[in-house]
């Protein structure tokens, strides 16, 4: 790809709601989440969500939110997003944002992993393993916790998604070596095409176990050039906040800021956008909202992490600069409402807010979750030639 002369471009921000669907998307029942709808049934079920600040950007457009009505003049473009690619993963569905559709889910295994996984992770490891089924993270902690202290066999577990889980107390398995084993793990699952390994550090005692800030993940590295490689090659800052960089295997990343919380993730997402100079990308993960409260079911917390992050919305507004983008997404649901403890199929929420040009009230009537990465090219190169998928809003 050739480089551009970057004097004259804009910045852009992704800030990625993690797990915050809005409605099922069309093939929602082949993934068993016929009516999933993380915003729309956790205002249901809550009674009332007020988001003010994202409803002022269009948000009460994309679903019906009791409490967040369809503001009549939204200050940026709006829509709902369908994902192309195979599969309602983190994964997929941020390797989409950034071009890479891929047409075959990656392999899950709702009976466990076979021999031909498990035996060389365990000789690897130099531990046992114990559970080899998907669960909850937290509930199978509360159950396998006690055995694992005992032993200092590792918890393996996995869930709906193509994902590899190891969770280890951090006083049996100190954190260097918990990464140890996921490096080989990562390696074993590069045979069999797993989207991710993700160690699980907790702390506490039986009956009051807790899972930490320390998660890492490791990725498959994604298999064609993205928009972050097109970027890069045009001379361009890349810069990954939260779990970013995990999620494309740490590739064409300037740099990356892992973060505990989204505040934090907001936080340094408004302190990079003082610094940073023109041709730039934040591209920001929060998971919160995912991680924490949608994979645990409870929509109250769910709900007080969104007014959260809609209260701390205006500060982040404030740091972006006359023609910077600020593109607000989703990767996929995980409707805290649903028996499922999983990812749900539905659409992905697209708001997008250029500083200074004349966006109010659009309506965006893309197709996928490319949009979001073709959207941004535009923006940042001027172009968008069909060398990436998806549909630019400008």
């Amino acid at each position: 790809m050739q480089a551009h002369d970057v004097s004259s471009f804009r910045r852009a921000v992704i800030l990625v709601a993690d797990g915050v669907g809005c409605g099922a998307a069309p093939d929602a029942a082949a993934y068993g989440d016929a009516g999933a709808d993380t915003l729309g049934n956790i205002a249901r079920a809550i009674g009332r969500l007020s988001l003010p600040n994202l409803g002022a950007l269009g948000l009460g457009h994309l679903t019906t939110i009791a409490g967040t009505p369809p503001d009549a003049a939204p200050r940026g473009a709006w829509g709902a997003l369908q994902e192309a690619s195979a599969g309602k993963d983190t994964i997929t569905g941020h390797w989409e944002m950034a071009g890479l559709v891929t047409d075959r889910a990656l392999p899950t295994f709702p009976h466990g992993f076979p021999p031909e996984i498990t035996r060389p992770l365990s000789i690897g490891a130099g531990r046992g393993l114990l559970g080899n089924k998907p669960a909850s993270g937290t509930a199978i902690i509360e159950e396998l916790g006690p055995e694992h202290i005992r032993t200092g066999d590792l918890i393996l577990y996995t869930s709906a998604d193509s994902v590899l889980q190891i969770a280890a107390h951090e006083e049996v398995v100190p954190l260097h070596e918990l990464h140890r084993i996921c490096e080989v793990a990562r390696a074993i699952a590069d045979h069999h095409q797993i989207g991710r390994v993700i160690a699980r550090p907790f702390v506490g005692i039986p009956g009051e176990f807790h899972r930490t800030y320390n998660r890492r993940d490791y990725a498959l590295v994604p298999p064609a050039p993205t928009l972050l490689d097109d970027l890069r090659g045009a001379g361009m800052d890349v810069v990954g906040i939260g779990k970013i960089s995990d999620i494309f295997a740490g590739q064409y990343m300037d740099s990356s800021s892992p973060t505990e919380s989204n505040a934090q993730g907001i936080a340094r997402t408004k302190q990079l956008l003082r610094t940073l100079p023109e041709a730039s990308l934040v591209f920001t993960n929060l998971v919160e909202t995912d991680m924490v409260w949608g994979h645990r079911n409870d929509p109250e917390g769910f709900a007080d992490c969104l007014r959260e992050f809609d209260e701390g919305l205006p500060g982040l507004m404030t740091a972006l600069r006359h023609g910077d983008l600020l593109v607000l997404t989703s990767d996929h649901g995980c409707d805290p409402t649903t028996p499922s403890t999983d990812h749900s199929r539905e659409h992905a929420m697209l708001l997008a807010h250029l500083v200074g040009a004349p966006m109010a009230g659009r309506r965006h009537d893309g197709d996928t979750f490319a949009d979001v990465g073709a959207t941004v090219q535009r923006h940042l190169t001027g172009r968008h030639d069909g060398d990436l998928p998806g549909t630019p809003v400008l």
